[in-house]
Parts: structure tokens; C-alpha cells; sequence
């Protein structure tokens, strides 16, 4: 069995302001980095290989933490939210009304406008799971740990999630043979 820690990226400006980010890829605001520069991982990650989504706010958060020349995983990018990037989720509820509630309803088949699924981004996430060989940190996004959660506790993204996640927090998984991940500790600090 191997063990994969996933860590989302320090904040920025936009995620402050709680606007989508999703592939758009704004820096890390200064109190992220302020934040990074103050954390230490968990001994529990200490002396993992360290990977990244080749989002630069990921980029950055690695490097941050000591990882300087972290390999870039295209499969940890963040889930596109196409034409709703920069937009609020509350400015979109208010505005799509019924049709945003009918879409949120729909969990792991849930899809922004012009953008893809959960359930797809966990498609493309599991391949890299199954192919982990030992224990790695995955600096990455919201959305890549959820759909992870989701996996490991066969949540389908409807209704409140089966555990509340801190976002400052590394949450390690076990992964059996096939790549299928269990919670192994969640807001491990």
C-alpha cells in the first residue's frame, strides 16, 4: 500500500475574495506566501517525493516549502470551470437561480459552463494514483482533494461532505493495489 499526502496551494488574491479560480492562474497574495513561509509539514510527510499541479500558485507553494525543483503533474490541475472562472458561486446562484441548483443536485456529474465534471477530474487524477510508487505529497487544488474524498468514501458529491477539510491542512490517503484511495488522516497539521 502506498500513502499520498495532498495539500492545497496558499492562498490568492482570488481565492480571498471566494472567486472560482479553477485553469486561471492568479499568484499567490502576499499572506499566502506569509503563511507557507510559517508552516512545517506534518512529520508525516516529511521525506515524501514532493509533486505539483503546473499551476504556478502550486508551483510557488512547493517551492515555498522546500521543494524547489517539485516535478509538475498535469493531472493535479485544478477542475476547469470554463466560462465561470473569476465568478463568485454565490453571484452564480443568484443569477442561474433554479437551473445552478439543478446542476449542484447533480454531484460528481455537476458541470460549469463550458468547463468539466468532478467525475472527470477524477478520471484523470486516478491514472496518476494507480501509478504512485511511493509515498508522495501532491501540492494541488480544492477541487483534486474533493473528488480524492469523494473516491475514498464513496461520498457522490451530494449534500454536505463527510468530513469538513481544513484547506491549510495535508490529508493523506492509502492507496491499495489498484490506485483506490482510503482516508488513511485527514487536517493532519
Amino acid at each position: 500500500m502506498t500513502v499520498v499526502a495532498l495539500l492545497r496551494h496558499g492562498d490568492t488574491a482570488w481565492s480571498a475574495e471566494g472567486r472560482i479560480q479553477g485553469r486561471r492562474d492568479p499568484p499567490l497574495s502576499e499572506s499566502g506566501r506569509a503563511a507557507l513561509r510559517s508552516m512545517a509539514l506534518p512529520a508525516a510527510c516529511r521525506g515524501m517525493l514532493v509533486v505539483t499541479s503546473p499551476l504556478a500558485r502550486c508551483v510557488e507553494t512547493a517551492a515555498l516549502l522546500g521543494a524547489v525543483d517539485a516535478p509538475r503533474e498535469p493531472r493535479l490541475a485544478e477542475m476547469s470551470w470554463g466560462a465561470w472562472e473569476g465568478r463568485r458561486l454565490e453571484e452564480l446562484r443568484a443569477e442561474l437561480g433554479a437551473a445552478m441548483r439543478e446542476n449542484e443536485a447533480r454531484g460528481l456529474d455537476f458541470r460549469p459552463d463550458g468547463g468539466e465534471s468532478p467525475r472527470e477530474v477524477l478520471a484523470r487524477v486516478s491514472p496518476w494514483l494507480c501509478s504512485l510508487a511511493g509515498p508522495t505529497l501532491a501540492v494541488t487544488h480544492r477541487g483534486v482533494i474533493r473528488v480524492v474524498l469523494a473516491a475514498a468514501t464513496g461520498w457522490d458529491m451530494r449534500g454536505a461532505p463527510p468530513a469538513k477539510l481544513d484547506w491549510s491542512a495535508c490529508h493523506l490517503f492509502r492507496l491499495d493495489r489498484q490506485g483506490a484511495p482510503s482516508v488513511e488522516k485527514l487536517n493532519l497539521r
